[in-house]
């Protein structure tokens, strides 16, 4: 078992911040509810800075996002793993790209959370089960998962293929935005009339301007705060939509099921 290192990340993270200062200036906004979420508003990035992140395949396609936290397992979002069939699930890592490049390991398993609810979205958790270990290097490494969540306007960063709602920015290859926590009674508060958001779930986006979430592709990614994993991409009201910050399943509310099923 190999400890991740958060420093590195720590440091992807001053180096995204200060790339996305420059950068992204423009917002765009994007009208229904999304599931299966891609990065609206954000930039390109190379795999090298974003180890953990992988490409969760079924039928050979990309499907969503998902994160290594040891070399045995992937942490993914449970509606991106409707079907238990594990031989239709393929998992891409190390490559900047999710059709080719890097390693395309085979799945043993899938753990969807026993209480998750495809209604709501609560508990909206699976740990993929690999078929085979995967190699660490520099450009598959796992990431260090968070033991509590993280305080409001915390900036979290979040990376995926998912739908960039832009046709000069391409989403076959890894892209990341920055955006901060939002409160979750506030966060409720603007999704009342869309679904519930419960303990289970952490918000993060611009809550008045919109213009940079994830979107359809990002689903099952992570949400990184310092370093360490503090969600996964689960749903939100159309993507980047003023108003409605986007909702992600909150790690520190499953630790104890994590270290249950994959004993990390």
């Amino acid at each position: 078992h190999i400890t991740p290192v958060k420093s590195s990340q720590s440091r992807t993270m001053a180096k995204i911040i200060v790339l996305a200062v420059c950068a992204l200036i423009g917002l765009t906004s994007g009208a229904s509810l999304s599931r299966v979420f891609k990065i609206v508003g954000g930039f390109q990035v190379e795999i090298a800075d974003f180890p953990y992140q992988v490409s969760l395949q079924r039928n050979n396609r990309h499907h969503c996002g998902g994160s290594i936290i040891d070399a045995g397992w992937i942490l993914t979002a449970a509606h991106c793993t409707a079907n238990k069939d594990a031989t239709i699930y393929g998992v891409r890592v190390g490559s900047s790209e999710h059709a080719t490049g890097g390693q395309l390991v085979s799945v043993k398993a899938v753990h969807r959370h026993p209480e998750y609810n495809s209604g709501n979205f609560e508990f909206d958790f699976s740990l993929v089960e690999l078929g085979e270990a995967v190699e660490f290097g520099e450009g598959v490494q796992p990431i260090v998962l968070v033991e509590e969540e993280p305080s409001d306007e915390e900036l979290s960063l979040v990376s995926g293929w998912g739908d960039t709602r832009s046709l000069e920015e391409s989403d076959d290859f890894l892209r990341a935005v920055v955006v901060p926590m939002v409160n979750r009674t506030e966060c409720a508060e603007a999704n009342k009339d869309i679904l519930p958001v419960t303990e289970s779930m952490i918000c993060a986006g611009y809550v008045e301007e919109g213009g940079k979430d994830a979107c359809q592709g990002d689903s099952g990614g992570p949400l990184v705060v310092d370093g360490q994993l503090a969600g996964v991409v689960s749903w939100g009201y159309d993507c980047a939509k003023p108003g409605y910050p986007g909702v992600y399943s909150n790690v520190a509310y499953v630790r104890d099921w994590i270290r249950e099923v994959a004993s990390v």
